[in-house]
């Protein structure tokens, strides 16, 4: 394995042009350029795409952490943040083409497998953990099934960005946002929790 000398941060601006161009169709000369380096250079660090594209992948799953961190820090209830990283996720979604992690898996599976590592050991309990903050801040119900609520968030976060279940073109994804999650997380709510996620979505 290479030494690695660009910045971790940096390797973030690959994404775009895998996602324009696909994991193994984009180019060396573009990937390098988005970079700021040369196509010697990324070479010489990564000699080969299986260890670009896992470097990439690992570089942009830091970047999330580091959204989440400042979300934290914005926002100071579960309700709130709970929202907050479902925006987040959303967004990052809506800008990943449908045949991405299809190509990752198929073409990429030890990267493939560091991301379910990351959904499993990060992604999830941090869900999780939420809904036992709300819990014990009288937010959330106490009588809810945590890992069945987190199911049903991760699903319903993949069924709002089905465009064959909500053509874009026919509904507004910030109405959808709202009609969904607004109205389920609402549903789990105590009084108090239910009267922060009304002000939260005023506030948007």
């Amino acid at each position: 394995m290479s030494n690695v000398t660009l910045p971790t941060a940096s390797l973030e601006a690959a994404m775009p042009v895998f996602y324009s161009h696909g994991l193994a169709g984009a180019s060396e000369a573009a990937l390098a350029a988005s970079l700021g380096t040369t196509t010697a250079d990324l070479t010489a660090q990564f000699p080969s795409r299986d260890l670009l594209v896992h470097h990439t992948m690992l570089a942009d799953i830091e970047r999330q952490k580091r959204e989440h961190v400042a979300l934290y820090a914005e926002f100071p209830t579960a309700v709130e943040r709970l929202y907050g990283l479902l925006r987040l996720g959303l967004r990052d979604l809506a800008q990943t083409p449908p045949t991405f992690y299809g190509e990752l898996q198929a073409g990429f599976p030890l990267t493939w497998e560091a991301v379910l590592e990351h959904l499993n050991t990060y992604s999830a309990p941090q869900l999780q953990q939420l809904l036992n903050d709300g819990i014990r801040a009288r937010l959330f119900r106490s009588d809810i099934n945590i890992q069945l609520v987190t199911k049903i968030i991760l699903e319903q976060l993949n069924m709002m960005l089905n465009p064959l279940t909500f053509p874009p073109e026919r509904f507004s994804p910030a109405e959808v946002f709202r009609s969904i999650f607004l109205y389920y997380i609402r549903g789990i709510c105590t009084d108090e929790g239910a009267r922060i996620a009304a002000e939260h979505f005023a506030r948007l």
